[in-house]
């Protein structure tokens, strides 16, 4: 039988059912498309990947780890090796991009902040998942450490996420614009270029992801069965408005720094090839173009590898739609961490294919093992 819970329903987006007509003891709610939670207050349609979302339901409360369902083990043990590899990459990679040397042109400043990113996504990461993690397995409660994180971390996370898909962008477009140019190319002119751009860029990003803190909130759900399963969820206001809104906001930070890539890929390609060409007019076409991508390896790798990962994302953002329940995780977590793996390849797309960034790195770290030897009296 069919109650509208006597005009008192705790259902955000479902109809809602009672066991009694008159004194009813417990209600349940039946979610609408796209929505699912026992208040129906949980989806990702139009919001983007939430891991509070994905895996909120997932976790076992007061149950410890090694007795959480599989899809919890397999996200720690990612999320684990996910920050030891930031971390390793943004190190290695700050360590390259601080020699001043390299700042000569805007590529090694973008490439200087993308490295300070990576580390401050890396270890936003590791927090989200830990707070999301402890927070339902019920071992932290605290609410007003739960409302601070809820307001900042996504905003923070998403924020710094997009910049860094921008600052590979930039990079592809002022490599590309080297290419073309060649010997006309102007380096001073490049480098105030790279410095306005990071500027409009961060405050850019910033204001449209505004919208992020001010519609957060934290609600309780209670389980009429079980206290135990009590939880606290961090979750946006629902409105159509804010939800065509930040659709395209995240779309749009997302395939416009993807579309650069993969033109600048093609560009980087055609002109290279061409360039051979004209040299050596006796090799047939596929040949020179494999030896033109043998020979700039070091400006292709980091294009075609960034639009290869953002092909499954682009697959994932227009077919799966949206969660209709939390049985549908699998496939949304897979994109949530496929998201962060450009951000920790600065070392390996950027570093080692370029044999000025290699040596770059090499005698930065000779000099700073030098320096502490000395400092400890090693050496003289």
């Amino acid at each position: 039988m069919k109650f509208d819970c006597q005009g008192q329903s705790e259902c955000d987006h479902g109809q809602c059912f009672e066991d009694e007509q008159e004194c009813p003891t417990r209600s349940i709610c039946m979610c609408d498309l796209c929505y699912f939670g026992q208040r129906c207050h949980l989806t990702t349609d139009g919001y983007g990947l939430s891991l509070d979302v994905i895996l909120g339901y997932q976790i076992s409360p007061h149950v410890s780890i090694n007795y959480q369902p599989l899809i919890i083990k397999i996200s720690l043990a990612l999320t684990i090796i996910f920050i030891i590899t930031g971390l390793i990459n943004g190190i290695l990679s700050l360590i390259t991009f601080m020699n001043k040397t390299l700042w000569q042109v805007g590529c090694g400043l973008y490439l200087l902040t993308s490295s300070i990113t990576t580390l401050f996504i890396t270890i936003m990461f590791g927090l989200k998942f830990f707070i999301l993690l402890l927070s339902h397995m019920s071992i932290i409660s605290n609410r007003s450490f739960l409302s601070g994180q809820c307001y900042s971390f996504d905003y923070i996370l998403r924020m710094f996420v997009s910049i860094d898909q921008w600052l590979n962008a930039c990079i592809a477009i002022e490599r590309t614009t080297a290419v073309i140019k060649g010997v006309s190319f102007d380096k001073n002119k490049s480098k105030k270029t790279a410095k306005l751009m990071m500027a409009i860029l961060f405050i850019t990003v910033a204001v449209n992801y505004v919208h992020d803190p001010i519609h957060r909130y934290i609600i309780d759900e209670v389980n009429q069965d079980d206290s135990r399963q009590n939880r606290i969820w961090c979750i946006m206001k629902d409105s159509l408005s804010l939800k065509t809104y930040n659709s395209f906001i995240h779309t749009f930070h997302f395939i416009s720094p993807f579309i650069i890539n993969l033109i600048s890929t093609i560009v980087l390609i055609v002109v290279k090839t061409r360039q051979q060409a004209n040299l050596h007019k006796k090799q047939t076409y596929k040949q020179t173009l494999y030896k033109t991508i043998k020979e700039h390896k070091n400006l292709l790798t980091a294009p075609i590898v960034l639009v290869i990962l953002g092909v499954p994302r682009i697959i994932l953002t227009f077919i799966s739609n949206c969660m209709k329940s939390p049985s549908d995780a699998w496939l949304f977590l897979l994109g949530y961490f496929i998201s962060f793996i450009p951000p920790m390849l600065i070392f390996l797309i950027y570093i080692l294919p370029s044999t000025v960034y290699r040596n770059t790195f090499h005698n930065t770290v000779k000099q700073y093992t030098t320096n502490i030897l000395r400092w400890f009296g090693l050496i003289q």
